[in-house]
């Protein structure tokens, strides 16, 4: 399978199983076989931005929401995971939240936050200082999530 630069959408993972070499992303699959490679192969694979470590730094540097074991549910960008540990930048606690369409956090991921005023959500200012988290669930966020996420108001003590 021929590799393009545009297949190339963030970063690849890599298995292996017997002699096959496994490629994936959230678009794509690759597979080869070790013994039967030809140049053209390896100099494909140098393409590939391959994560170290990959399962660990699934979705470093992206803006996510986590949500936690005991701590509720935060957004910010992941900064560093380790284990079910994660370090969670420039932050914002959601106490409480409405979807803008759907009915969960899946969600908000994708439509961000209700602008309803029967349905107010409750998300407090960003924490300056990093916030290490033990994670359940790390959520991806599409653009208009996170643009709704970040520009919420912040919430007012009752």
């Amino acid at each position: 399978m021929d590799i393009k630069n545009n297949d190339l959408i963030h970063s690849w993972f890599s298995l292996t199983y017997a002699n096959y070499l496994l490629f994936f992303n959230l678009n794509n699959l690759i597979i080869m076989n070790i013994d039967e490679l030809t140049l053209g192969q390896i100099k494909q694979l140098n393409q590939l931005k391959l994560t170290e470590n990959s399962t660990l730094n699934f979705h470093v540097g992206e803006k996510v929401i986590i949500r936690t074991y005991s701590a509720g549910v935060h957004f910010g960008t992941l900064q560093q995971k380790e284990g079910k540990e994660v370090l969670l930048i420039n932050s914002r606690r959601m106490w409480r939240f409405w979807a803008a369409k759907s009915i969960s956090l899946s969600g908000v991921a994708v439509y961000g936050l209700s602008q309803d005023s029967d349905k107010t959500s409750k998300i407090c200012p960003i924490l300056e200082k990093p916030l290490w988290l033990q994670a359940i669930e790390i959520i991806p966020l599409t653009k208009l999530a996170i643009k709704s996420l970040e520009e919420y108001r912040d919430a007012k003590a009752e």
